[in-house]
């Protein structure tokens, strides 16, 4: 089977990830909400930090409602999205120095990582939106934090959110051309 079949397969039957992102809205939606509260900054990572608990049964339960196959069993390539996904949790050392260290700036390394660990999916696959998005999400939040300073740190969540469906829609577009 030739390469670029295989992923284009994966990116038809695995409809782009979609059901990944549209979880990841909700999670940053709900960070969003947790960073808009009037509370200590210490609470609000650790509260983000369990948001993200919700993000795989969330992932799995969204790709199952718009029939997307998320496992690939049948697809050579098919256990290579799950190890792109999980080299994001590889990335959380330096959320959790973040945490401890520079607790206003634990959002910015987390929007950044979250936005980054998008960039291999572009080859998996094979999917433009992807090798985009994955660079201007890094760095529309790194600029974002910088200019904020420590405040209104929500805009940097909800600002991720609307990159998100951006990248959704786009990657909706890649999926229908594919699949027609």
């Amino acid at each position: 089977m030739e390469l670029n079949k295989i992923r284009n397969e994966l990116s038809i039957k695995g409809k782009n990830g979609i059901g990944f992102l549209l979880a990841a809205v909700v999670i940053w939606s709900i960070i969003t909400i947790i960073f808009f509260q009037q509370l200590e900054i210490q609470q609000k990572n650790i509260f983000m930090l369990f948001s993200t608990g919700l993000m795989f049964p969330l992932a799995i339960a969204i790709s199952t409602l718009i029939k997307a196959d998320w496992k690939m069993k049948n697809n050579p390539f098919g256990s290579l999205g799950s190890y792109l996904n999980l080299a994001q949790i590889i990335y959380f050392p330096i959320l959790f120095w973040a945490i401890i260290k520079s607790p206003d700036d634990a959002i910015i390394f987390f929007a950044i990582i979250t936005g980054a660990h998008f960039f291999p999916y572009g080859w998996f696959y094979n999917a433009r939106p992807f090798y985009i998005m994955a660079p201007i999400m890094s760095v529309v939040i790194m600029f974002l934090g910088l200019y904020l300073n420590g405040e209104n740190l929500w805009v940097i969540p909800l600002t991720l959110v609307i990159l998100l469906v951006v990248a959704i829609i786009w990657l909706r577009f890649d999926y229908k051309n594919k699949s027609n």
